[in-house]
């Protein structure tokens, strides 16, 4: 590590300043010397095509291909995203002749379950899932007072290069297809139908199934635009599909501006959360490589947009990182750029940094975290520290990593 001032001297004595460099993994660099971005899905079999991938009107032809009625294929839809089942056994309204194979053709298996981890009284359940070519991928089911969030992964491994996150480590193994994205939903409301989710209070009267999805779990969802936006078509659709409010679905991103005033466009009303970590470009192009690309007011002014399109409030993520990024000069520096773009259009969730294997970064100390938060909430910007799960099984945001482990898991699933 090197200390170098970031600011003047205060009457405090220098400021310490903490370089982002990669530890514990080597950081993988282009030719000249940058940190390599993938953007683009490296070439791999593709999953089965499933239901899930499919639109309502693309799911009645190839129901028709096979030679069935059409609506054959919305008693399907019923079965997989409201009684959350594959097994033809269930489907009793289906013809018994050929139903098996129906089924096979339309609903195939995606995703493998290799491992599952509890913490939090049960509360909190990690996956370990294997797709169909022994990638491997993670997600984590959390019940809180009131409703049950879901964060799914959108990519194998990813290809942002954040010198910080465990998940970026191995690279972008590939894009997931929106089946395998949705899937990890169903699933989920399979086993909480299944009553293997933590304890439910007695005053709690939500409903027993997700409600809450945060594309917060492995690869950069932007950077898988269609596959994701396909997904969360299905999860909003209430007839075919999930039913579930876009208003409960949290679409994250490290900054891709031409994919948010994309997202901007699409009418879906999402919340939007842009993991912004730094709001000096001379940090955060060390923190977050593809600020190299598209630098923090440009990030700011089309998260703005999406405010100003949709009118859903805006969360910029910040990971506290001690001595790295949660000085009180950056707090106000970043209260200075959010407030240039008006107020009431933002809300920051800072996150004390979860610890991964290999890294000597560390959380901001307490007072360091109470301190960025005085200064954003007296300048009137509302700021909440996000309450993290799954710290001790490895579940919580930035520790989702296929390790070594995981791989010999996954090789005899």
């Amino acid at each position: 590590m090197t200390d170098t001032p970031s600011r003047p001297q205060s009457t405090a004595g220098p400021v310490r300043q903490v370089k982002p460099k990669a530890e514990g993994w080597t950081q993988r660099k282009d030719a000249e010397g940058r940190p390599l971005l993938q953007f683009a899905s490296p070439k791999r079999g593709q999953p089965p095509v499933h239901l899930a991938d499919l639109t309502p009107e693309e799911r009645v032809a190839k129901a028709k291909e096979v030679g069935l009625p059409g609506f054959r294929a919305k008693q399907l839809a019923k079965h997989y995203f409201d009684h959350y089942t594959r097994d033809p056994e269930k489907m009793t309204d289906l013809p018994k002749e050929g139903r098996a194979e129906l089924v096979a053709g339309m609903l195939p298996n995606l995703l493998t379950e290799v491992r599952r981890l509890q913490t939090d009284g049960g509360d909190t359940i990690k996956f370990l899932w294997k797709l169909h070519d022994g990638a491997l991928v993670e997600s984590v089911l959390m019940r809180y007072p009131g409703r049950i969030t879901l964060c799914v992964s959108s990519q194998a491994g990813c290809g942002m290069n954040c010198p910080f996150c465990a998940t970026g480590q191995n690279g972008l193994t590939r894009n997931m297809s929106a089946a395998e994205i949705v899937d990890q939903v169903v699933r989920a409301n399979e086993l909480i139908a299944l009553g293997e989710l933590g304890g439910k209070k007695a005053d709690d009267n939500s409903a027993e199934r997700v409600s809450n999805i945060v594309f917060m779990g492995m690869g950069e969802p932007l950077a898988n635009y269609k596959r994701v936006m396909q997904a969360v078509r299905t999860m909003v659709d209430k007839k075919q599909g999930l039913g579930m409010s876009a208003r409960g679905i949290t679409i994250s991103t490290v900054g891709l501006a031409p994919a948010i005033r994309k997202l901007t466009d699409e009418d879906i009303p999402v919340t939007f959360a842009l993991s912004l970590h730094a709001p000096d470009d001379e940090l955060r192009d060390e923190m977050i490589p593809v600020n190299s690309r598209w630098k923090v007011d440009e990030v700011l002014d089309a998260a703005r947009a999406y405010f100003d399109r949709t009118k859903r409030r805006v969360s910029i993520e910040y990971a506290l990182i001690r001595d790295m990024n949660d000085h009180p000069w950056r707090a106000d520096l970043l209260a200075d750029k959010l407030l240039a773009r008006g107020r009431g259009w933002v809300h920051v969730n800072p996150i004390p940094l979860n610890p991964t294997p290999g890294s000597v970064w560390d959380a901001s100390t307490k007072a360091a975290q109470l301190e960025f938060v005085r200064i954003l909430n007296d300048r009137g910007i509302p700021t909440t520290i996000r309450d993290t799960r799954g710290k001790e099984i490895d579940g919580a945001c930035g520790q989702l990593v296929v390790t070594e482990e995981d791989e010999r898991a996954g090789a005899s699933a």
